[in-house]
């Protein structure tokens, strides 16, 4: 099924998996000659038994621990993985693939497209959050393991968490979601919709083939990656960090960037251009939209985990979290509970917003550590 191009498995390391065959879509098409890059830290066991699988969010990739290849900065959760941490390498086989649609090494629009050599762009088909599953799931297969100790994910993460359990919950002993939901509400539809519209209104967006005409639609990135960043902050956290503090002694009076929070703004419009593909944010930002797990179900969520009754699940939101608020994760606890599952809920008082789940939480950090003592334990692991 699957041809690994770089890297042995159970080391740690990075490398390439290619799919020997088409990848079947859930629009119904196919996706042909697909990568998925990936990175792996510390050992697969004898066994096989200890391999952990981390799911990242919109716009992470699979560089959750040490350097951080674009930026030279530490991997988004260094924190978190790493020898003696939370998910201990020298215990744990820690996985993570950047998902299909992205742009740090897996099959994407900005790829090239075999049939016509030139890069996908808009010609890419429409993914899902399952179809990023799928892919996940071969590469895990690849990589010889045929049954998870643990998938991890928040935000987008948690989302594939969710999948992996709808999908594969044979193949799970356990899933951690975070911060996270079984579908978009219409809010989040809505920011999504105005970072894509800021994208596709810049003119150098070219109707998607801007890698054909050597520019890139940076304005309207820029635009998109800062209307992102506002839902994922606390208005108590924007207050404590900026308030209204100026950037300069006194008022330009114009439109330069007056106040800090504006100059943060900017700035993170900025750095995002350098690192992200903006056909990737329109794909990956209508996959998130189009999830919802109890579409095919009449709306009723419990029924997508009936085969997963058998899985053991950890579900955290966090208190001052607006994008993904403590009552989805509730609603995803309440169907799991309704099928029978085991599952450990824990709300976080943080007033850091979304992102508390990439922050230094002590609270998460013990719930995520008890909870994989606990599973270890349980299953003799």
């Amino acid at each position: 099924m699957v041809e690994v191009l770089a890297k042995a498995a159970g080391e740690t390391g990075g490398g390439v998996t290619r799919l020997a065959h088409p990848l079947r879509l859930e629009s119904g098409g196919s996706l042909d000659a697909v990568e998925v890059a990936y990175q792996t830290y510390g050992r697969l066991n004898a066994d096989r038994s200890n391999a952990i699988l981390i799911c990242h969010a919109l716009t992470l990739d699979q560089h959750v621990s040490g350097v951080y290849p674009v930026s030279g900065k530490p991997g988004w959760w260094t924190r978190l993985v790493g020898p003696g941490r939370v998910l201990d390498t020298d215990r744990w086989f820690v996985i993570c693939s950047n998902v299909i649609g992205g742009c740090m090494g897996s099959t994407g629009p900005s790829s090239v497209d075999p049939r016509t050599g030139r890069p996908y762009g808009l010609s890419f088909p429409v993914i899902t959050i399952a179809d990023m599953v799928h892919a996940q799931a071969l590469l895990v297969e690849a990589l010889g393991v045929t049954r998870l100790f643990a998938v991890v994910g928040g935000s987008m993460g948690g989302m594939q968490v969710l999948e992996w359990a709808r999908s594969y919950p044979e193949r799970l002993v356990s899933a951690i979601c975070l911060a996270s939901a079984a579908r978009h509400s219409a809010q989040n539809i809505a920011f999504h919709e105005v970072g894509r519209q800021a994208i596709m209104a810049d003119p150098d967006w070219r109707g998607g083939d801007y890698q054909i005409a050597g520019v890139r639609p940076e304005k309207g990135l820029a635009v998109a990656r800062m209307a992102a960043h506002i839902t994922y902050l606390s208005e108590p956290a924007l207050q404590r960090k900026f308030g209204r503090e100026l950037q300069r002694d006194g008022l330009s009076w114009g439109f330069d960037a007056d106040f800090q929070v504006e100059s943060y703004l900017r700035h993170q419009g900025a750095s995002f251009v350098d690192r992200f593909d903006a056909n990737a944010y329109l794909y990956i930002t209508r996959a998130m939209d189009y999830f919802d797990l109890a579409a095919p179900h009449g709306g009723q969520l419990a029924p997508a985990f009936k085969r997963a009754s058998e899985v053991r699940f950890c579900v955290l939101s966090f208190t001052s979290d607006w994008l993904y608020p403590t009552a989805e994760s509730r609603h995803v606890v309440r169907a799991l509970n309704a099928v029978g599952a085991r599952v450990s809920f824990v709300e976080v008082e943080s007033d850091k917003g979304h992102d508390a789940f990439l922050l230094d939480e002590p609270v998460m950090n013990a719930a995520l550590t008890g909870f994989l003592a606990a599973t270890a334990e349980a299953t003799n692991l």
